[in-house]
């Protein structure tokens, strides 16, 4: 009996547990490529990645990110009746926004565009919402909708509506708008997240979500909001603690390559980071990491001979005294037959040291829980 009761709470549990299919969807940069743009289109936008995390340049704007392969995004609708959204499920954000019926920017024609007059439950806020980041920005003003995102209603959540997206980074990208998982702290217009929003009405079971990322281009990619499912990982979840609650932040204790320590020597700090394809660092810590795997600079993107992969050395990533071994086939992107690092430089100082981001290359490596109520971050050998 005992046994049972055991099972019927597990059965229960995972019954309040809530997933949110990812698509992986072509790249921009891959669709930039394509159609013969991406030379062109880097020269006139040069890449900015540290302009996502411009809270600790002591800027007001809400960070975002700078990254032409993002490629994972869900499905959620905002409004009565629903208005469906692709959106960005981004941990190194905060705030939920849209393009909506007022955007006349070039960036709004090909994306899907919130419009309050259709929705019964739309209240005027009329706060104004502005967010940069390095290759343009969107401005538009903050409302009360409710957002639907799986099985879970979402009432009078706070969310943006775009009226400019000027430039055209965002008119290859594959998602509508952004939804922002990261803490309160450094959500713009002091906007409530969508998770703090859940947490507060008692919206999900436990007051963590977890993200898993496919590889290889299969499906299956999923956030699953309010639990931790043991079908996505192996071995035992390995806990960090939190250092800045506003991005997802802990300590890494260096970064290893056959036997010996390439990268953050003393210590760094890391962001665990959904919005960001690659693994980002300081400048020259990220040279000496390409040496060390055979990358090669051509026009800025550092190529790999995909022959080479078998060969080439893991990358370790030592966090709390755990080793997070990432092999080649890991950390080498291939796209239409060519081969390019997933290791991106970055100049981003603060008080701590130079920043690093762990972005989806280490994300699919690496089930990874995000504990609200701990201020935690699991990760566990992903399946």
């Amino acid at each position: 009996m005992k046994w049972a009761i055991v099972l019927l709470g597990l059965v229960a549990l995972s019954e309040c547990l809530t997933r949110v299919p990812l698509m992986k969807g072509k790249s921009m940069r891959t669709a930039l490529k394509e159609k013969g743009l991406l030379e062109e289109f880097l020269r006139k936008n040069p890449q900015n990645l540290a302009s996502k995390y411009n809270l600790y340049a002591q800027s007001f704007a809400e960070p975002m990110y700078n990254d032409l392969d993002i490629e994972y995004y869900g499905a959620i609708s905002i409004g009565t009746p629903p208005q469906s959204f692709k959106v960005l499920l981004d941990t190194g954000s905060a705030n939920l926004w849209v393009p909506s019926v007022y955007c006349s920017s070039y960036a709004c024609s090909n994306h899907n565009k919130y419009n309050p007059s259709l929705s019964s439950t739309y209240r005027a806020l009329n706060t104004a919402l502005s967010i940069s980041y390095g290759t343009g920005s969107m401005t538009g003003f903050l409302a009360y909708d409710t957002v639907t995102i799986g099985g879970i209603i979402d009432p009078n959540q706070m969310f943006g509506l775009s009226e400019t997206e000027p430039g055209s980074f965002l008119c290859y990208s594959p998602f509508d708008g952004i939804l922002g998982l990261s803490y309160p702290s450094i959500s713009s217009s002091g906007a409530t997240p969508v998770f703090d929003n859940m947490m507060n009405q008692g919206l999900v079971s436990q007051d963590l979500f977890s993200i898993y990322l496919s590889r290889n281009g299969a499906t299956g990619s999923v956030v699953l909001f309010g639990g931790i499912d043991e079908s996505y990982y192996t071995g035992q979840i390995n806990w960090v603690p939190v250092t800045y609650q506003g991005y997802w932040q802990i300590t890494v204790d260096n970064i290893m390559i056959n036997g010996q320590v390439v990268a953050c020597s003393q210590g760094c700090q890391a962001i665990v980071d959904s919005g960001t394809s690659l693994i980002a660092g300081p400048p020259t810590e990220i040279s000496s990491i390409q040496q060390w795997i055979g990358a090669v600079n051509s026009n800025n993107e550092y190529l790999i001979n995909c022959q080479n992969i078998p060969s080439m050395p893991q990358v370790v990533v030592t966090i709390n005294g755990i080793p997070y071994t990432l092999p080649a086939a890991a950390y080498v992107r291939q796209i239409n037959g060519q081969c390019t690092s997933g290791f991106q430089s970055m100049s981003l100082p603060t008080a701590q040291g130079d920043l690093w981001i762990l972005g989806d290359v280490f994300i699919r490596e690496y089930y990874s829980i995000f504990d609200r109520t701990n201020n935690m971050v699991g990760l566990a050998q992903a399946v």
